[in-house]
């Protein structure tokens, strides 16, 4: 066996994951819903383009997960991540210049690019190099820089508002920019031992990459993705516009949800660790189902708030949930268990990106009824809940569940 090359500490591993996240999904996709009635106020565009403007990264997020692969085989992880950090940046930058729509389009297209890449990429190049670690708390480590992003957005973007709109891109870019260069070098050196499966061998134990189980995973996470988008593109300008409470308090509440993004991946993936994670999810897809569907009805700031702290846990606090879902499902070597979680990214970046333009179009069709949109995500997760509980009832010759324990130890359970 190839001695391991030496690379940073563990924690610095971890902090180069989470600051993947942090740039990639945290800021370069989130940071635009605070922004979002800014972009309406000052007249860069319209309310539905603006909408369909928002979209564009999620559409782009699915071309950076269906391409995160080849990228990576190209460029190593390593170097992947790193540029896609850079390329995440300057989409940042390029947007406070509103050249035109189809600039500003562009520019969301290919941030959300480099958010997919990264998504499917960074948990692959960061896990397998921590020994002693638990599955899902390292994991929901490496996903809380989602969750530090929303609330970064949060408290920033009205800060760097009061400079400007086109200096409100300009902050986030750079500290986007801050923590590229931060992170260059924190990221574990690539294996020799982490090959993949070679071609036509079963993986030890578990269910392969085109298991039952793991196809109806990705329908479940894809229904998950459908259900995320209506709190996470319109939640502040629901209370911004919809409510009329003014954008101070859009930007109070996404700070709320930003508070709940900050916990849910770290309780997620502790959850999963106790549970197990497929029940894991379907316990916060439940939450979560009862808290979209709610505020739909609400009116009140307060009960608005609460709420959006249970559902700004979910976004990020999802990811490792079903990554480590993935890997009870597919616990082989490293590059197929990679393949799957790919496979999963894939699955609820089409779902995002369909998602969106759907909901832009009923968003303009209701004449701007942001209560629909919550009720169509509310569906969405009950349907999610339904087919986890189906998996439950679906068995085929050598698909098992493994359990990977604290120790590292796999077990299986039929």
């Amino acid at each position: 066996m190839n001695a391991t090359p030496p690379g940073p500490a563990p924690w610095r591993a971890i902090a180069a994951g989470a600051s993947a996240s942090f740039v990639g999904i945290g800021l370069a996709r989130f940071a635009y819903t605070p922004l979002l009635p800014e972009l309406i106020n000052a007249h860069w565009f319209s309310p539905s383009a603006v909408a369909y403007l928002g979209a564009a990264n999620l559409a782009g997020y699915l071309l950076g997960a269906l391409a995160a692969r080849r990228v990576a085989r190209r460029l190593g992880d390593r170097r992947a991540l790193r540029w896609m950090m850079v390329l995440a940046t300057v989409g940042l930058l390029a947007c406070s210049v509103p050249v035109s729509a189809v600039w500003f389009f562009a520019w969301r297209l290919v941030s959300g690019v480099a958010g997919g890449v990264i998504m499917v990429r960074v948990a692959g190049a960061v896990l397998p190099h921590l020994r002693g670690e638990r599955r899902g708390l390292a994991g929901g480590a490496i996903f809380a820089g989602l969750g530090l992003g929303i609330a970064a957005s949060g408290t920033l973007v009205p800060l760097l508002l009061t400079a400007g709109l086109s200096s409100a891109w300009i902050g986030l870019a750079a500290l986007s920019a801050l923590l590229t260069v931060l992170s260059w070098h924190g990221w574990p050196t690539p294996r020799a031992s982490a090959a993949a499966t070679p071609s036509g061998a079963a993986p030890r134990e578990g269910g392969s990459a085109g298991s039952p189980r793991l196809a109806l995973l990705l329908v479940q996470y894809a229904l998950i993705s459908m259900g995320l988008v209506p709190a996470m593109s319109f939640l502040a300008d629901f209370v911004s516009r919809g409510l009329g409470r003014g954008s101070g308090s859009g930007s109070m509440v996404w700070i709320v949800y930003g508070l709940g993004a900050l916990v849910g991946p770290t309780l997620y993936g502790l959850l999963g660790d106790r549970l197990g994670f497929a029940r894991a999810l379907l316990l916060i897809t439940l939450v979560q189902t009862g808290a979209l569907i709610t505020l739909a009805f609400v009116h009140d700031l307060p009960e608005v708030a609460v709420l959006s702290a249970v559902i700004g846990s979910f976004p990020p606090g999802v990811v490792p949930v079903v990554l480590g879902r993935v890997h009870e499902l597919v616990p082989a070597r490293t590059e197929e268990q990679s393949t799957a979680w790919g496979q999963a990214t894939v699955a609820g970046a089409l779902s995002l990106a369909v998602s969106a333009y759907l909901y832009s179009y009923v968003f303009d069709l209701t004449g701007q009824n942001h209560r629909v949109l919550f009720l169509i995500g509310g569906g969405a997760l009950v349907l999610a809940l339904l087919t986890g509980l189906a998996t439950r009832f679906v068995h085929s010759g050598g698909d098992h569940t493994a359990r990977v324990t604290a120790s590292g130890r796999v077990t299986t359970a039929g």
